[in-house]
């Protein structure tokens, strides 16, 4: 979650499609099922894909010039990533209408679309599920009713969120108020910038005054983690940091620290607040280097 290059090589690489054991979501890379089934945290995942791109060559070098020569080609990245086949053979669609296909980009993506239009999100979605099936006694129950869905109903609900990300961002339709668009991811992304690789380091007192007021519940390394997102994110003219949930759990490998060690963080720690629909989140100055 600190280091974004890793984070967008795990949405652009390969995915080791394994488990040891039931509570190993090494399969999941770095998605939940509530990420797949339904679309949380897909606004961090597009906008870190989408500076990957504006920002950096596929090794990670920093492109040189103005990333906004470069938008096209990063909306088109975004498009083959998510793309996926239409169902049946269907009429050309004229100008203006969405369409969920891109296997035409698969010359400038390899990594991102297959030749029959099946983009890396979907690709991996569907891994997931041919993996759980396929391995029952390595995945939780849980995990296998998921399986299931994503089999009968993934690729249609994934085609209508792929159409929804294309609608213009002025769009005057009801249907474009309050849904995420790549319009809005790009600008997020230029806003953003360069993919972060420097990870913040606290101080050893802290860490031991972190270990000393948390309940057994909670790793310490839990703790640390977010409060060095906290300084790497923090901006100068506000104390406090969105807190992209659903990604942490990805991050950490399972839903235990949103349901579980997010909740009995002490608040002398970390203070939390939900507005508008966005959780965010504060350190308290003590704990901070």
């Amino acid at each position: 979650m600190i280091n974004e290059w890793e984070e967008f090589c795990a949405y652009t690489g390969t995915v080791s499609y394994t488990a040891s054991k039931k509570s190993d979501t090494t399969y999941l890379g770095r998605f939940t099922f509530a990420t797949i089934l339904e679309f949380e945290g897909m606004a961090r995942i597009l906008t870190i894909l989408a500076r990957g791109y504006l920002f950096h060559d596929k090794n990670g070098a920093v492109v040189p010039g103005d990333p906004c020569d470069r938008i096209a080609y990063a909306r088109r990245a975004l498009c083959a990533w998510c793309s996926a086949p239409e169902k049946g053979k269907t009429a050309p669609k004229d100008e203006w209408q969405f369409r969920t296909d891109f296997s035409e980009l698969r010359a400038e993506f390899p990594e991102l679309v297959n030749a029959d239009g099946t983009g890396w999100f979907l690709r991996h979605v569907l891994a997931v599920a041919d993996f759980t099936l396929t391995h029952p006694e390595k995945v939780r129950s849980t995990s296998l009713k998921n399986a299931e869905i994503i089999r009968a109903k993934f690729a249609a609900a994934w085609r209508n969120k792929v159409m929804q990300y294309q609608i213009p961002i002025f769009s005057t339709q009801t249907k474009g108020a309050w849904t995420l668009r790549f319009d809005d991811v790009l600008a997020d992304a230029l806003e953003l910038g360069l993919l972060r690789r420097e990870e913040p380091e606290l101080p050893a007192e802290i860490r031991e005054k972190i270990e000393a007021v948390l309940p057994k519940e909670v790793p310490a390394r839990v703790v640390c983690t977010l409060i060095a997102y906290y300084l790497a994110n923090k901006q100068d003219d506000c104390e406090w940091v969105v807190l992209p949930v659903t990604n942490f759990d990805a991050y950490f490998g399972d839903t235990s620290f949103s349901k579980k060690q997010l909740p009995k963080i002490p608040a002398e720690i970390v203070e939390r607040s939900n507005s508008f629909g966005v959780s965010r989140f504060r350190v308290s100055p003590e704990y901070l280097p």
